[in-house]
């Protein structure tokens, strides 16, 4: 059975003579499967080693007779009141000391030893109850690790697993004074014993510490779940083991958390997990789709598609007529496989009592029902054929979790973001329906014509030659300001000038920089003035193969290079000194698009995304229309289409798709 569209349900929070009603609605809109029981952990042990799953296994068999199956999700997100009452320390404590208290979720310590103890119980009783039950067809452990958990925790046993993980990491303590840099200030350490997490100090933080701490967090949510999937592995070998990610957010490297995983989810908010933004920001919504395709390169699923109106105090905008489908429809356009919506019907209570579903509080059927029942019907059969197909794109970007910590901790301008920089980039291929892969640092860059790498702030031996060797075999490379600056360690490089080594790959020398603090500077391309901001690289040509594409047009350095290119083996490493404008970026885009000989998908007016998947025989053309007036696209006449009413034209929210043999 091909699974296509789902939904997360809670049948613990509606009386039991409603579940059937629920599941014959489910079945009259199409719903093939739903995600159940992840915050459930009192349901399922209501006391220490008392389990219960006689309300689960009926909510199971009731859906399944209906033709249903389940995922099911592990509790660890949601400790019981009697669990923590009983073992107290469970709960995380923040940069200040303070402990956290019960009455939210993930109010938890992932390193601690009872509270690990207790999740491997749960988890293998309910690995040994459902591994053999055919209507279970996979797993979710916990619910968006990382979600809940910026500052946390810092307790004791985060101290010593913190300290375990350095001596795995350098060995011995004088590697780590020396990685750390700890000669500044007495912060020598005499032994691994002495390490502290890094609570709220005076004044100032190391950096190379906090770089290791984030990290740290990260392996140990790694861990965290890894414990989870290798029960369920060996108990469970039918079901598959997958995890609900959230885009680009950076408490775990969703890499790293990927390679026990059969595939990723991810949750998808167009407009932000808090409000509803109505407007055409389709390439924001695209962008975490294609990040997450990034984690695994495999296609996904979404296990929570937004279906109503999102907020917990604060609410935002209802979606339009139309609008559920579109941003449905564009998940499923950049490589998802199946769509689960979130959720079955609105809560009435707990925190999520206005974060909306498909049914509203009264559980009767309305529009959004009605809406996403067409959407489904219509779209399972497309579904059938283009499932396993990908997003084929010729243009990548550099993107890692360890930049972002790097940068998270010295942004240098207060409005310098790396994971901005990254999506100001993919913004501008965005609109010129150029798409785009997101590429981790031991990715394949040969797959690539144009390979952009924004803010490659830490620099090691290896990634360094990565680049030369992309370059050298004819790859076109984009580097840009604040390349090269530290080394693995968070440590500044100190034997020559920025780029480092890659001025060989560059052409040109940093000698100096400017914070563009409460302003921003002119930039001359083309005869031709532009606005760039946040930063300005001061560099010199250091080789006769560079040609200085642009130049400042203002400040004491005005005239000087500012965007060069430069011809290395049989490629082009472009240097970008500055944040480009929104002009400039457009302007820098095109040129280096075109030279590249990367293909866009076709025109299209302003608010129409278009998006392709494609295997070996046929390409499938998806056209978006993000607002609710008609709109225009010009694609390849060969195209014919499948689902659509008109070619070329879309009324609001509509979604068109074509297709293609190849």
């Amino acid at each position: 059975m091909k699974i296509h569209f789902g939904v997360d349900y809670y049948p613990e929070h509606w009386p039991e003579e409603r579940w059937e009603t629920d599941a014959r609605l489910m079945r009259e809109m199409g719903i093939q499967v739903v995600r159940m029981a992840e915050f459930s952990w009192h349901k399922l042990e209501p006391e220490e080693g008392r389990y219960d799953f006689s309300w689960l296994d009926r909510a199971v068999s009731l859906l399944a007779d209906y033709g249903i199956k389940t995922v099911l999700g592990t509790p660890s997100a949601a400790p019981p009141a009697w669990m923590i009452n009983r073992y107290p320390d469970i709960l995380p404590v923040d940069r200040e000391g303070k402990v956290r208290g019960f009455g939210g979720r993930h109010h938890d310590c992932q390193s601690n030893p009872v509270y690990r103890a207790m999740i491997r119980r749960m988890v293998t009783a309910m690995a040994e109850h459902y591994g053999g039950n055919t209507n279970v067809i996979g797993w979710q452990p916990d619910n968006e690790l990382g979600n809940s958990h910026q500052d946390l925790c810092m307790c004791d046993h985060c101290r010593s697993a913190f300290q375990s993980w350095l001596k795995r990491k350098y060995q011995t303590v004088d590697r780590l004074n020396e990685a750390w840099g700890t000669a500044f200030w007495s912060q020598e350490y005499n032994d691994f014993a002495e390490v502290f997490t890094p609570k709220v100090t005076v004044t100032g933080e190391n950096p190379s510490a906090m770089l290791d701490w984030k990290c740290f967090c990260s392996d140990l949510i790694v861990d965290f779940l890894e414990e989870q999937t290798k029960i369920i592995r060996k108990l469970c070998p039918n079901q598959f083991i997958t995890h609900n990610y959230m885009g680009f957010a950076n408490k775990v490297d969703y890499y790293d958390l990927s390679v026990p995983l059969d595939f990723v989810s991810h949750d998808q908010y167009p407009g932000g997990f808090s409000t509803s933004d109505t407007k055409a920001n389709g390439w924001k919504s695209a962008a975490n789709l294609d990040v997450v395709r990034s984690y695994k390169n495999k296609n996904f699923w979404i296990m929570e598609q937004k279906s109503g109106i999102t907020g917990w105090q604060l609410m935002g905008r209802a979606p339009a007529p139309g609008q559920l489908s579109a941003w449905a429809l564009q998940s499923v356009a950049h490589g998802a496989d199946c769509i689960v919506f979130f959720r079955w019907r609105v809560c009435a209570m707990g925190t999520e009592q206005y974060w909306h579903g498909i049914l509203p509080h009264s559980g009767n059927p309305g529009r959004r029902y009605y809406e996403l029942q067409a959407t489904v019907k219509e779209m399972t059969p497309i579904m059938e054929r283009i499932q396993g197909s990908m997003p084929r794109p010729e243009t990548g970007i550099v993107f890692s979790f360890r930049q972002e910590y790097a940068l998270q901790i010295q942004p240098h301008h207060p409005d310098l973001s790396y994971t901005g920089q990254v999506q100001k980039y993919y913004k501008a291929l965005y609109e010129k329906n150029i798409p785009v892969d997101f590429v981790p640092e031991d990715g394949d860059f040969g797959r690539y014509k144009l390979l952009i790498a924004p803010l490659q702030y830490l620099m090691n031996p290896n990634l360094e030659e990565k680049y030369f060797d992309y370059v050298r075999k004819g790859g076109r490379l984009v580097l840009t300001m604040r390349t090269g600056v530290k080394d693995e360690h968070n440590i500044c490089m100190t034997d020559r000038e920025l780029p480092g080594r890659l001025t060989e790959l560059t052409g040109t020398e940093v000698l100096d920089y400017d914070c563009l603090r409460g302003t921003d500077v002119p930039v001359r391309i083309d005869g031709r003035e532009y606005t760039a901001a946040l930063w300005s690289d001061l560099m010199r040509v250091t080789k006769d193969s560079v040609s200085v594409l642009a130049e400042y047009a203002g400040e004491f350095y005005s005239g000087t290079p500012c965007i060069t290119v430069n011809s290395y083996g049989d490629g082009i490493c472009y240097y970008v000194g500055t944040e480009p404008g929104e002009e400039l970026m457009n302007v820098l885009m095109e040129r280096m698009t075109k030279e590249a000989g990367v293909e866009c998908l076709g025109d299209t007016e302003y608010g129409v995304e278009l998006s392709a998947r494609e295997n070996e025989h046929t390409r499938w053309l998806f056209a978006v229309n993000h607002t609710n007036r008609t709109k225009t696209y010009h694609i390849d006449p060969s195209y014919h289409m499948i689902r659509g009413r008109e070619k070329d034209v879309l009324e609001g929210f509509e979604v068109q798709i074509l297709e293609k043999s190849l």
